[in-house]
Order: C-alpha cells, then sequence, then structure tokens
C-alpha cells in the first residue's frame, strides 16, 4: 500500500491510541496515585516499568494472534468486537462512579518491577492491545509493516501521555476540586473512550 493511501487509518489509529492511553484503567491511575502520594522520583521508575510492561503485553498478543487473524477472515471482527464490549463496560464503569476522581494508592512507593507486573495483570492492556493491533489495517499486504508502525505510534504516544497523568497526580493532590468538577471530569473520560470505540468501527468500513 503506498505510503499516501496508508496515512488516514494511521491518523485515524493514533486518535484511537491517543484516546484510549488518556481514559483512566488500572496503568494511568496507578500513574496518578504514585504522583500524588511520592511524586515525580518514584513516579518516573514506576513508568519505566508500565512501558516495559505495556511492549511486553502488545507482543504477547501480537506473536500470538497475527497468523489466526490474518488466516481466519471473520475473526479480527470478532476480537474487535470483544475489545469494544469491555471498552464500552469500562468506560460505563468511569460514568457512574460518582463525584470523585479516585486515584489508585500505595502505602509503600511502587518501583519498575511494580509497573511491569500491573501491565501483566491488567485486563484492559490486552483488551486494548487486541482492539489495536488486529484492527485499524494500514499494510494488508505487510503485516512486519503494520505492526512496526503501530508498536511505533503507540510508544510515541504513550510517553507523553503517561507523564502528563503523573504530572495529574501530582498537581491534583495540591488542589480541592468541587465534587461537580469530578463528576465532569469522570464523564468525559467514559465519553472519550466511546469516541474511540466509534473510530475503531469506522476504520473497519
Amino acid at each position: 500500500m503506498p505510503l499516501a493511501d496508508a496515512l488516514t487509518p494511521m491518523l485515524e489509529f493514533a486518535a484511537a491510541v491517543f484516546g484510549l492511553l488518556i481514559t483512566p484503567g488500572p496503568g494511568v491511575l496507578s500513574t496518578a496515585g504514585v504522583g500524588s502520594g511520592f511524586g515525580f522520583r518514584a513516579g518516573t521508575g514506576y513508568l519505566a516499568g508500565l512501558f516495559i510492561g505495556s511492549n511486553l503485553v502488545a507482543l504477547a498478543v501480537v506473536s500470538g494472534l497475527a497468523a489466526i487473524v490474518f488466516g481466519v477472515p471473520y475473526l479480527r471482527g470478532v476480537l474487535i468486537f470483544a475489545s469494544a464490549a469491555y471498552l464500552i463496560y469500562l468506560a460505563l464503569k468511569i460514568a457512574l462512579s460518582g463525584s470523585k476522581v479516585a486515584f489508585i494508592h500505595s502505602e509503600t512507593a511502587p518501583g519498575l518491577a511494580n509497573g511491569v507486573v500491573l501491565q501483566l495483570i491488567n485486563p484492559k492492556a490486552y483488551a486494548v492491545s487486541t482492539f489495536l493491533f488486529s484492527g485499524f489495517p494500514m499494510w494488508p499486504e505487510s503485516l512486519m509493516i503494520e505492526t512496526s508502525v503501530k508498536f511505533a505510534v503507540l510508544n510515541v504516544i504513550w510517553i507523553p501521555i503517561h507523564c502528563a497523568w503523573l504530572y495529574a497526580g501530582v498537581t491534583l493532590r495540591r488542589l480541592d476540586l468541587p465534587h461537580t468538577t469530578q463528576r465532569w471530569i469522570n464523564g468525559a473520560m467514559a465519553l472519550s473512550m466511546l469516541l474511540v470505540v466509534g473510530l475503531a468501527a469506522l476504520a473497519q468500513r
């Protein structure tokens, strides 16, 4: 596929990555919690662990699904549907969570190993990786090129978003936000996740 033809699905993929990563899950919530409870120094090591774990999950998904997905035409759609169902459930859970933006905290500062382990047992990480790598076709004639581009785009977006969540945790600790504002934050994050699911559905056309 010429680069120009792949540009649109690549941009759709980047938008989906941004929307899915910026919405709350165990990874970003715990990142904000580390920032809130222990500051940037502890957060840096923890983020490194999350980054490694995120890529390990993506590699596991890609290595286990690649041959099957591209060998069985209807299976990609099944995987997209299953992942979308979980993401919609998570969005509803966020929207109905009430008036508190609750971060995950720990009594001791988590480190690199904690970040890796969290991603390996994080269901959202598997759902997101399956959703992204089995959808948004860019180079149907070259799985290696498509997968490499997706890994590059995913990681380029992953780093600043998680750093932003770390900063948000440090900042929000000092603020006393009204309950109404916290409800709006939860609603906006849930809506963002639902919009990403819709974007991925359009990408399958």
